[in-house]
């Protein structure tokens, strides 16, 4: 291992799919409204993927310090947790990150103006409190909620504004499917997680309401997301180019029969599988809405 691919594995690269998305969307919106301006959405972009960086650094860095991350862990490496870097180096990282997000972010304020400080400033302190600081919001419960806001209607709202200079309705509502495929990325994971998360006192809801909460709020998820779609479409804010997302439905059922037949390290391949999901219907859903 060396240290390249350490750190290109710390950044869990195959998670960015969630920051790229959200960016899609909103750049996707912004195009059909004829207000797209590519420096913008550009940093947009690079903003988005550097918080997602640093969370993903600086849950690895708490995960291991709070005895979430053992040699019992179910789920894919983890950089501090197998020793491939330091936990100074990961949180250093984390920092670095953070840092050039919010230099991005200066840009965009001087674009978009005062709104992008509250919400550059809101980003970053959610993407450390994810698992840093007295109340980590992923061991109160929070982190599901965490993912939607963020993930879903600051990440394509917070797009669409540093283009369009406002927000509408229909960028909001298609924030929605976005956020909510990030949420069952994580209903996966801390489903497969349970045992250890209890453990380790991280009370995600699938600790606090069992497995069947999880595949419940997975299976919300996924359906949820699916109505969006046919509903900006018959509502007249999409085109009905919109449904083209529907067909990325069908490769919901592989992790849904994994998710309901499975449990422990056989998880990883429904988590897997959700990204998949979540970067097809997120492409053709930008791509239905550029219409």
């Amino acid at each position: 291992m060396t240290p390249v691919q350490a750190w290109f594995l710390a950044t869990r690269p195959r998670t960015l799919v969630a920051g790229i998305v959200p960016v899609a969307v909103g750049s996707a919106l912004a195009y059909r409204d004829q207000v797209f301006s590519l420096l913008p959405a550009s940093a947009a972009l690079v903003g988005a993927l550097f918080i997602q960086i640093g969370t993903n650094l600086v849950n690895d860095y708490f995960d291991f310090k709070r005895g979430a991350d053992t040699v019992d862990r179910l789920g894919p490496p983890r950089a501090t947790q197998q020793g491939w870097l330091t936990p100074r180096a990961v949180f250093t990282g984390a920092m670095v990150c953070f840092g050039l997000a919010f230099t991005v972010g200066l840009y965009l304020v001087s674009v978009a103006g005062w709104p992008l400080v509250v919400i550059g400033l809101c980003s970053l302190a959610a993407g450390y409190a994810y698992t840093g600081g007295p109340f980590p919001l992923a061991y109160n419960g929070l982190g599901d909620v965490f993912v939607l806001v963020f993930f879903g209607f600051v990440a394509v709202g917070g797009t669409y504004f540093v283009q369009a200079h406002g927000l509408t309705t229909t960028a909001l509502l298609a924030a929605v499917p976005v956020g909510l495929l990030g949420v069952a990325l994580l209903a996966v994971n801390n489903t497969r997680d349970r045992q250890t998360d209890a453990a380790a006192g991280k009370k995600t809801l699938v600790v606090r309401f069992g497995t069947s909460f999880g595949k419940a709020e997975y299976v919300t998820c996924l359906v949820v997301s699916a109505l969006v779609p046919p509903v900006l479409w018959l509502s007249g804010a999409a085109s009905p180019f919109v449904m083209l997302s529907w067909l990325a439905l069908p490769l919901a059922v592989p992790p849904l029969k994994v998710l309901f037949t499975q449990s422990g390290a056989a998880l990883n391949a429904a988590l897997a599988a959700t990204a998949r999901l979540q970067m097809i219907f997120g492409v053709l859903f930008a791509a239905g809405l550029s219409r």
